[in-house]
């Protein structure tokens, strides 16, 4: 008798949640459908109807990216175009000219040309600017002009380009182009195990193995795994990547999001390589997502030290939707979390500034969590290193000297007024970063104080007010100690900024091959890593 009357209680139950979710479900269709045809009536009506004539497919790709710019900026729309490049990037091949562009509304930037590639071998160099594809300005193409440098294997094109205020024309024969994961390794002479992950494709774990197992056969003792400026990749990698180092069966990462089928946890499913040899990671602030999740999972599980500074703080995870047309959606899906249970992304997307900017989680609200040997950990803006390091930091002023190519422009003018045959021989002086802040002086860079932002809001109001000519001697007087205290910072992050055109001048003579060489050798970072697993107890200390 109770059961039947459980059931006959718990059935009404089942049948009114069954319909609500049904309401809920069809309340949210109905609201997709009202504003779809909303919309299709719109751009209908404006193609149709405006004074001018129209091109319907930018202005819906227009559309498109408008309305993903209020989600996140890893939420993306990806034409036929964009696919390709996004499946080269996993694959890590292509055919091509092997370089790196960045491009301008006017031309374009060679930024690095790989080693013995044919950009190379054409005689194409960092900084080059490219005016001319073929018979086609880059000025006046209106699509992706990095397209036109891709084609058939052995297929020639002609290039112009502007070098130093001199236009100068190359062949360049397309070649295949196979991207290394692991761009360098080394034994180094305390039996340091130096390895470089450059990018998580799906060739990184792989490639990260062979080169441990190659090392370890040369006597290798203990790992240095460089993670800087890796921006990370696919998931799966970064999972295969912590497992080299950690047993079968271990929690790497877990996804959380709104929709339960994105929810799961991740962990290892082979036999690791090495559970036991010492191990120091190196990230910095352009370490992100898989690079923060091996990061994380080490630190989370005591397996290693992590050397550097706080890593990028990307803790979203995206996935391609398949559209019409041969085009994508690349949406982000959920949020990761390292084995303790931390998010580290930095940015809530969801909570917005007056200016539209995405909120960084402030320290006071960082949470604290516990590694698996109890030490203390934290959340809200990426991996906090072990051992924190002033030549790995990025501050607002190297950031600001990065974004606007202050580092990368003066490296190009020193390449080409300096002479340089051995690597070892690189030493950045006082006078070379004198003439630096010289170089900064006679260009256009502009580096705008958070202050300054906020004098300009004020001297706006002001002027609303009436009051902008009352105090517009005080505020003279305020932006000359801005000014002052700018060069001052300069100075007070010479550090860092040296570490980081020092890097770029090497790249210029000896490519990345070469900085890695010089890495060895002189980085503060390797420096410290070396340090670390020299001395047992202090590298047991850290993880206890």
């Amino acid at each position: 008798m109770k059961k039947r009357l459980l059931k006959i209680l718990i059935f009404p139950v089942v049948i009114i949640g069954i319909a609500f979710g049904s309401l809920s479900f069809k309340s949210d269709f109905f609201e997709i459908a009202k504003q779809i045809e909303i919309f299709t009536t719109l751009f209908k009506e404006v193609n149709m109807n405006y004074v001018d004539e129209t091109n319907p497919a930018a202005l819906m790709d227009s559309a498109i990216k408008s309305m993903l710019t209020d989600l996140d900026p890893y939420t993306n729309y990806w034409n036929e175009q964009d696919v390709e490049a996004a499946r080269i990037n996993s694959a890590g091949e292509y055919t091509g000219i092997g370089a790196v562009v960045k491009a301008t509304p006017n031309h374009m930037v060679v930024v690095e040309a790989y080693k013995d590639y044919p950009a190379d071998k054409a005689g194409l160099k960092a900084g080059d600017e490219i005016i001319q594809i073929g018979n086609i300005k880059v000025a006046d193409f209106k699509e992706d002009a990095g397209e036109l440098l891709n084609g058939s294997p052995n297929s020639a094109i002609e290039i112009t380009f502007r070098r130093q205020g001199e236009t100068k024309t190359t062949s360049i024969q397309r070649g295949a182009v196979d991207i290394n994961a692991v761009p360098y390794f080394k034994l180094l002479e305390d039996k340091s195990a130096y390895i470089v992950l450059s990018k998580f494709n799906a060739k990184a774990s792989s490639e990260v193995a062979r080169a441990l197992k190659e090392l370890k056969n040369q006597g290798a003792e203990k790992v240095i795994l460089d993670l800087r400026g890796n921006p990370g990749g696919l998931l799966n990698e970064a999972i295969n990547v912590s497992n080299i180092f950690v047993p079968k069966g271990e929690l790497i990462v877990t996804t959380k999001s709104v929709i339960e089928k994105y929810n799961k946890e991740y962990f290892t499913e082979k036999e690791p390589i090495d559970t036991s040899i010492p191990l120091v990671v190196l990230v910095n602030g352009r370490s992100a997502s898989a690079s923060e999740i091996v990061a994380g999972a080490i630190q989370d599980l005591d397996r290693g030290v992590i050397v550097g500074a706080r890593s990028f703080g990307k803790g979203l995870v995206q996935r391609p939707r398949e559209l019409a047309y041969g085009t994508q959606l690349k949406i982000t899906i959920s949020r990761y979390y390292t084995p303790s249970g931390r998010c580290i992304q930095a940015l809530d997307y969801r909570q917005r500034n007056e200016d539209g900017q995405a909120i960084r989680t402030k320290v006071e609200d960082y949470n604290e969590f516990s590694t698996k040997n109890g030490r203390k950990v934290y959340d809200g803006g990426g991996v906090l290193p072990d051992i924190k390091l002033e030549t790995s930091e990025y501050s607002d002023i190297t950031q600001a000297l990065l974004y606007q190519d202050a580092i990368f422009n003066y490296a190009t003018n020193y390449y080409y007024s300096h002479s340089l045959e051995n690597v070892n021989d690189f030493k950045f002086s006082d006078a070379d970063f004198s003439d630096f802040k010289k170089f900064l002086e006679n260009s256009d860079f502009n580096y705008v104080t958070a202050t300054e932002k906020e004098l300009s809001e004020m001297m706006q109001t002001a002027q609303d007010e009436d009051l902008k000519n009352k105090i517009a001697s005080e505020i003279s007087k305020i932006q000359s100690l801005i000014n002052v205290h700018k060069k001052q910072e300069l100075d007070d992050k010479k550090a860092e900024i040296t570490s980081l055109i020092t890097d770029e001048i090497i790249k210029r003579y000896f490519y990345k091959e070469g900085l890695y060489e010089y890495y060895t050798g002189h980085n503060p970072e390797i420096k410290e890593a070396k340090a670390i697993l020299a001395n047992t107890s202090k590298y047991s200390s850290i993880l206890k």
